[in-house]
């Protein structure tokens, strides 16, 4: 799909533009010219292309050719930015040199070619009159046989959803419902409209009049409210003269519930509310809506409005699957051969919990014989088969994304089905690949614009949140299987991506790949570089394969352009240490690596000279010296054995070698090399962890930046010194391993979430924790308790804002008690983890159990 590369093409033009490479004054001013005019240009290209979409649609072939022209001349414009450019930047050292002319020069040439191909492509349009791309009809989508569904008397079965709808039931008759309304939302497919369809006419015989109408993602705002009126009971006569006027005045009067099925937008919704008369009035009018977008519910209704619908469990299922299958006439399905039900039931799995693709499936199997054999062959070909019969439903929820999510999304597909990803690493390879960037330049501000867009991805429903973190931000999340194969046949369809199965083919586009995934096994990755010896194309390589060989391999190709590099090996007891090669190809434009598993060896310095985020926390690389002359180097994740020639921290280093001052994170640091000076370089240090923690390092803690907002201190000795955070109102998270004589200064004032492992708890201890004033997550990790009962009671202000108890793996701990009411009055919920013997609970602790 051109649009995703046009926009990686404005993206890169944007942040050009606003680097001092094009602030040489007259020098170079031609350079400059040609940047603004490409950002121009492929602004101008992309409305096209949103326009010629709609046309494509309709299977206008020229479109579709003229639409594989502007992808294939949008990649390669990508390609000269991210191939010359850099080495502009890199000789731009030594202003005016005749190295930096001539690589100016050598892409003001390759401009003029651009120029050429975007004045052919005009001529083509022009040439076989392809100039009318606007879409009158506005009702390219099926609007018509939705419309048909929503006012159908027949009932689509609603299977496991039974206490979705009591609850939606109850709220909607609540006297005092804020705005009056009701909105389920959730994914596509899970039955939002068929469940708004049973409640609507459940309870529409308690109001005066009543009407549901689709809104869709094309609304016209007077259709939907003249279809209004005629379900209201205005006449004919008072549809035609003031609609708006006559509608409202009727429905000032009367009690009435209104279902609006599938909004997209609140645009649509600020046009009808000025007819439809405050739905919370006395009255006691009521609203239903459906809508794939969490933030439309909550725009229209507010938070207690919202209802998020859920897949159904297995059993659920499976009933649904069955009464689709046999109809209710005869008991064939309990005649059925065992083997034949286990086939059924593995097609189910398949299908997610998504009705949509249930119905779908048992459309494909009562189409065919009911057999072993032919059930077999729709298992086998499920996913593929799923995608086609889901495909449009899905893909309407894809188009409505505004153009600079839709490669955020895509992003996903990279990943394994059911993986689940840390938001901390998807948005770094946002943006390492430029899919995020800002005016500004300034990182944290891209990383804002990230976690933005990943929100909204949650709002749509198109991505599912995994954990939470303490401060309710992201920490992890995950896609259904059924998007997780839209994402990976539009990413194969636009080019943006490739996976293990799809990649091979046509030379000419395994050449072209410029992300691509692998899944399983060493051996599609051994044939994809066979037939791809020089992969100059390619931007992001992940590799979930379990392989000794998989470094070897690596180390054998050049990746010019390569940016995102993911390499992680599931634990397995018997694997041995796979070796990271001493050289690595050429990969001198990686900006992002992460690594996990069974691997050992130092990283070459090729591999970090422009890299911002290095994470290889959950492995055994070793830092290479080079990674401190990375200017760019944002995030630093490692294990805390770092060797002393490996590192830059070692006193002997002269301050001019220290990390450069826009490292945010750095976990974790061995102890050793940790000295004042290092503190006062790093400015905008947000998150630190050191690891073996001397009496030395407690002292000189007072220098940290006071800016910190995460800690984490490792002692593998007892040590003689107290730690004193009490100057440090930004630390909001502290994980303490190991540690002792800890005191009321040892905690930060506004301390939100606390870990304390390996740690002994005794009566001070727990009176000390008592009393942070906005602690809300505690957990307690193999700590030694050295009293049985720990007693949570206290007087009116002990952990006031504790809203979750953690305690894995205690020792000497049998009993723990809060005998009061007005103890920790938010606490939601209690998890004891890996306990030896059952811990007796108080009474309300016990309730509180998860």
């Amino acid at each position: 799909m051109a649009d995703i590369l046009l926009t990686a093409v404005i993206n890169k033009s944007v942040e050009i533009a606003a680097n001092l490479l094009v602030q040489e004054g007259t020098r170079l001013y031609w350079l400059k010219e040609d940047i603004d005019w490409l950002q121009r240009e492929m602004k101008h290209i992309r409305s096209y292309v949103d326009d010629a979409k709609a046309k494509e649609v309709g299977g206008d072939s020229r479109v579709k050719n003229l639409l594989e022209d502007i992808q294939q001349l949008a990649g390669d414009v990508e390609d000269l930015l991210d191939e010359f450019l850099p080495k502009i930047q890199q000789s731009n050292k030594f202003i005016c040199c005749l190295k930096t002319v001539y690589f100016a020069n050598k892409f003001a040439m390759e401009i003029e070619k651009i120029k050429r191909r975007v004045a052919d492509i005009d001529r083509v349009r022009t040439t076989y009159n392809i100039t009318d791309t606007s879409n009158n009809n506005d009702d390219c989508i099926p609007m018509d046989r939705r419309r048909r569904f929503l006012h159908a008397y027949d009932e689509t079965e609603v299977i496991g959803l039974d206490h979705d709808f009591n609850k939606l039931q109850h709220k909607l008759l609540l006297q005092d419902l804020p705005y009056g309304v009701v909105s389920i939302v959730g994914m596509p497919g899970l039955g939002k409209t068929t469940l708004a369809k049973k409640l609507y006419r459940h309870v529409r015989h308690q109001f005066e009049c009543s009407g549901l109408v689709y809104v869709s993602q094309q609304p016209r705002a007077g259709e939907i409210l003249l279809n209004i009126a005629k379900q209201v009971g205005l006449t004919e006569e008072e549809r035609k003269e003031n609609l708006e006027h006559n509608l409202r005045s009727l429905l000032k009067i009367k009690r009435y519930v209104i279902l609006l099925d599938d909004i997209w937008d609140v645009e649509i919704w600020d046009d009808l509310k000025l007819v439809l008369p405050e739905s919370d009035s006395k009255i006691g009018s009521r609203i239903i809506i459906t809508s794939r977008n969490s933030n439309v519910g909550r725009y229209i209704g507010g938070d207690f409005s919202i209802h998020v619908l859920q897949p159904l469990d297995s059993e659920n299922s499976f009933e649904l699957f069955t009464k689709k299958i046999c109809n209710f006439v005869d008991d064939n399905w309990a005649n059925t051969s065992p083997d034949l039900v286990n086939i059924g039931r593995c097609i189910v799995e398949r299908c997610g919990g998504i009705p949509l693709a249930i119905v779908v499936t048992a459309g494909m199997l009562r189409a065919r014989g009911r057999t072993e054999h032919a059930w077999n062959r729709v298992l086998d070909s499920m996913t593929h088969k799923i995608q086609e019969g889901c495909a449009k439903v899905l893909a309407l929820s894809y188009n409505d994304l505004p153009i600079a999510l839709r490669p955020c999304f895509l992003y996903f597909g990279l990943f394994p089905e059911d993986y689940e990803i840390r938001a901390f690493d998807l948005i770094n390879m946002w943006i390492a690949e430029k899919l995020i960037v800002v005016n500004s330049g300034n990182t944290r501000e891209a990383e804002s614009k990230a976690e933005d867009f990943l929100n909204d991805l949650v709002s749509r429903n198109l991505i599912q949140v995994a954990k939470r973190r303490y401060d309710g931000r992201i920490s992890t999340c995950r896609i259904h299987d059924l998007l997780h194969s839209l994402c990976v046949e539009l990413g194969k369809e636009s080019n943006f991506f490739h996976t293990e199965h799809n990649a091979f083919g046509d030379p000419g586009n395994v050449s072209r790949v410029r992300r691509i995934t692998f899944y399983s096994n060493i051996n599609a990755m051994n044939d994809f570089f066979r037939s791809n010896p020089k992969p100059k194309k390619l931007r992001a390589l992940f590799c979930f394969i379990n392989d000794t060989c998989l470094f070897s391999q690596l180390a054998r190709h050049d990746f010019k352009l390569l940016q995102v590099l993911v390499v992680v090996i599931a634990y397995d007891y018997f694997l041995s240490y796979i070796g990271i090669p001493k050289t690595f190809g050429k990969t001198s434009c990686l900006r992002y690596l992460q690594l996990e598993g069974h691997m050992y060896g130092e990283l070459p310095n090729s591999m970090v000279k422009h890299m911002q985020t290095l994470n290889i926390e959950n492995s055994w690389a070793i830092l290479p010296t080079g990674v401190w002359e990375s200017t760019q180097l944002r995030h630093l994740r490692c294990k805390g054995n770092l060797q002393e020639s490996n590192c830059c921290f070692s006193i002997s280093r002269n301050i001019c070698s220290l990390p450069p001052t826009n490292l945010q994170t750095l976990m974790c640091v061995d102890d050793k090399f940790v000295e004042p000076r290092l503190f006062h370089r790093l400015i905008n240090l947000r998150k630190l962890g050191i690891w073996r923690v001397s009496d030395s390092t407690i002292q000189i803690l007072s220098t940290l930046p006071k800016e910190l907002e995460a800690l984490k201190l490792i002692f593998l000795y007892q040590s003689s010194e107290q730690i004193n955070l009490s100057p440090f109102p930004n630390i909001v998270k502290l994980h303490l391993n190991g540690s002792e004589h800890l005191n009321s200064e040892t905690f930060p004032p506004n301390l939100v979430k606390l870990t304390l492992s390996c740690i002994e708890v005794e009566g001070h201890l727990v009176a000390l924790l008592k009393k942070l004033p906005k602690l809300r997550i505690l957990k307690m990790i193999y700590c030694q308790h050295k009293e049985e009962k720990m007693d949570l009671s206290g007087d009116n202000d002990s952990f006031l804002q504790l809203e979750v108890l953690h305690i894995q793996k205690p020792f000497g701990l049998s009993e723990v008690e809060c005998t009061d009411d007005v103890s920790m009055p938010k606490l939601k919920k209690l998890l004891l983890k890996h306990t030896k013997f059952n811990i007796r609970l108080s009474e309300r602790l016990t309730k509180l159990r998860v």
